[in-house]
């Protein structure tokens, strides 16, 4: 139990420390000779990583949906204000909305560039 509590934390600071592995690429190169194949530590090594970068993508992939469906709901709130108030009344609630949604799509742009 206590084993894999330490794993679960080693594995949370990686991810913390671990830039996104683009799919393209290596997930881990260890600097060999030419013609000498990699040995187990490297190939764990590079299933780990793989692992971890695949684990932080499908994070990101959920706080994604959540932002855009919080967004979707901050959107007809601030429509539902407009609609209620008139040429001569802006309301300070409509501004507060405008700000929230401008800050989580600032957010959303981020996360989708994987920052």
């Amino acid at each position: 139990m206590r084993s894999n509590l330490v794993y679960l934390v080693t594995l949370l600071l990686m991810l913390a420390v671990v830039p996104p592995v683009s799919w393209g690429e290596p997930a881990y190169q260890h600097h060999r000779l030419p013609g000498q194949q990699p040995t187990q530590e490297d190939e764990d090594k590079a299933k780990l990583q793989k692992d971890m970068a695949k684990k932080a993508n499908e994070q990101r992939q959920a706080d994604l949906r959540r932002d855009t469906d919080n967004l979707l709901k901050l959107a007809t709130e601030l429509q539902q204000y407009v609609n209620k108030s008139n040429e001569n009344v802006l309301s300070l609630e409509v501004i507060r909305k405008a700000e929230e949604i401008e800050k989580l799509a600032h957010s959303v742009k981020e996360k989708m560039k994987g920052n």
